[in-house]
């Protein structure tokens, strides 16, 4: 049986406010965010509007700015935030003794 659940490293490896790109291999590049509080988040690393590197933005509170065009999207589910419209595929993420592991199967399929 294959396991439900990728570990992909250690929560101390990624900065607060930060961001880390995960490839993956036949799918979507996925970003992997850790807030100020140290939750984390992942998406697929493309803004909704114009496939803007999610990654690059700058992580406030539990949103990224695209760093294309200023688009605010929510960690928590993908959406874009304020007038702008369009939502990027999450990924499910845990902690486990102080290991990220995500979704094996949203990870593979690079969508939520």
């Amino acid at each position: 049986m294959i396991a439900e659940w990728l570990d992909i490293g250690s929560v101390e490896q990624l900065p607060a406010l930060g961001a880390r790109t995960l490839p993956v291999r036949g799918a979507r590049e996925i970003a992997i965010f850790r807030t100020a509080n140290g939750d984390v988040y992942a998406l697929i690393n493309q803004c909704p509007h114009k496939q803007g590197p999610l990654s690059q933005g700058i992580v406030h509170d539990t949103t990224v700015t695209c760093p294309l065009h200023n688009w605010r999207i929510s960690l928590i589910d993908g959406h874009a935030l304020g007038e702008d419209e369009g939502c990027v595929p999450t990924i499910p993420v845990k902690i486990d003794g102080g290991r990220i592991l995500i979704g094996r199967k949203e990870a593979l399929q690079g969508m939520a």
